[in-house]
């Protein structure tokens, strides 16, 4: 056992061999970004955060895998897998993807994500429109056939999304880690000093 190691209060001990095994066995864990975003319009204001995947895809777009927040005050309750379409906008599907710009932040798809009063929305960038800009489809029940209920719309928005810059759980560690290890230095050199003081 190290010197230093040994002048650490028990439970500092303990805590540091629980965070080393626990950083062992979490090595391969995907790492992750937060980001904020927003988007507004008429008689739309929706915002929350999105966690995506640390890296971007080969077109410079990062995945969204999680999403929270509200639209008009109701609460996000999911994420529409990539790859589907939110219920009433078949066969229009999302894939999930954000950018950091400069230029359009989302695809012609879009992301999507559920509501807690049963409605869905898919923003996205219409690059096919004379004048390109961001969207909003706004999907109502009943979705009978695919087909979007009475109240849907599809309006302009304004969108942005910038990330959040956060430690990651590795850097809290790390930080704990040498504030323990200088813990057990100062009272390792107050041992010795007591210990050179007294004549042992």
């Amino acid at each position: 056992m190290s010197f230093a190691f040994a002048f650490l209060p028990r439970i500092l001990r303990l805590s540091l061999v629980a965070f080393a095994t626990t950083a062992l066995t979490t090595t391969t864990a995907a790492a992750s970004i937060l980001w904020q975003w927003n988007y507004s319009g008429s008689g739309i204001t929706a915002n929350g955060t999105f966690t995506t995947a640390e890296s971007p895809d080969g077109s410079g777009g990062y995945l969204i895998t999680d999403i929270t927040g509200t639209r008009n005050g109701t609460a996000i309750t999911g994420l529409q897998p990539p790859g589907t379409s939110i219920p009433g906008n078949q066969p229009y599907t999302v894939d999930d993807l954000v950018f950091l710009g400069p230029g359009p932040q989302l695809t012609s798809h879009g992301f999507g994500f559920s509501l807690a009063d049963g409605t869905y929305a898919n923003p996205f960038y219409a690059d096919f429109l004379p004048t390109p800009g961001y969207l909003e489809f706004f999907s109502t029940p009943p979705f009978t056939g695919g087909t979007p209920g009475p109240g849907s719309s599809e309006l302009p928005v304004q969108f942005s999304a910038t990330p959040v810059s956060v430690p990651e759980p590795a850097t809290f560690g790390l930080i704990f880690v040498a504030l323990a290890w200088t813990c057990a230095r100062r009272r390792s050199s107050a041992y010795s000093l007591r210990r050179t003081s007294s004549g042992r």
